[in-house]
């Protein structure tokens, strides 16, 4: 065998990486998932765990909702729509209702019976509640401005809603749910949505 021909085979050491250089590589990784993440949840959806019964059966707490908050940004929210926003009277804190009423309409609750008069219904007509399992007692009556929303939740008789703090801006709308992930057996699209 020429010698010229035999390989030389070497062993080099692989280099170290530096604290400074995995100390810079971290730093990049924290700034590009900052620069994803907090854009994504300030202004396309944001997770939500319910915690009351206000809204049983529909939701129940320990629910965990991913909440769409672009829709009311381009659109218009529509009757029967669950939504989470700021409470009004204390925006640190978030809640989640039905709409039942819309903007310019008058919202008439007695007998546990919801009528809504408008332009196009003078003579009112009822909102379905039969998903209504917990009715409460009481009558009110409401007209609402041009930016304002009747809520309620679909417990009657356990939530704190538009008959006792009024109506709703649309301003305090954060979104609406898109998805609920937990629990598991509970999983879907929409909820809340999809049969009222």
């Amino acid at each position: 065998m020429n010698p010229e021909e035999t390989p030389i085979l070497t062993t080099q050491a692989p280099k170290k990486s530096t604290l400074k250089g995995i100390l810079r590589e971290i730093f990049i990784f924290v700034i590009i998932a900052f620069g994803v993440v907090l854009p994504f949840r300030i202004y396309i959806a944001e997770p939500y765990l319910v915690d009351g019964r206000s809204m049983d059966p529909t939701f129940a707490t320990g629910d965990y909702l991913i909440v769409d908050k672009i829709s009311y940004r381009i659109g218009t929210p529509e009757r029967n729509s669950v939504i989470v926003f700021k409470y009004p009277k204390d925006t640190t804190k978030s809640f989640i209702k039905r709409i039942i009423g819309l903007p310019g309409e008058t919202v008439i609750i007695k007998d546990n019976v919801v009528t809504i008069i408008n332009s196009e219904n003078p003579d009112g007509f009822v909102v379905d509640g039969s998903y209504v399992t917990h009715p409460s007692t009481g009558s009110y009556e409401t007209k609402l401005g041009e930016d304002e929303y009747y809520v309620l939740g679909d417990n009657r008789a356990e939530s704190f809603d538009s008959r006792f703090w009024g109506p709703l801006q649309k301003k305090y709308m954060l979104g609406k749910p898109v998805i609920r992930l937990f629990p598991i057996n509970k999983i879907d699209l929409m909820p809340g949505h999809d049969d009222k």
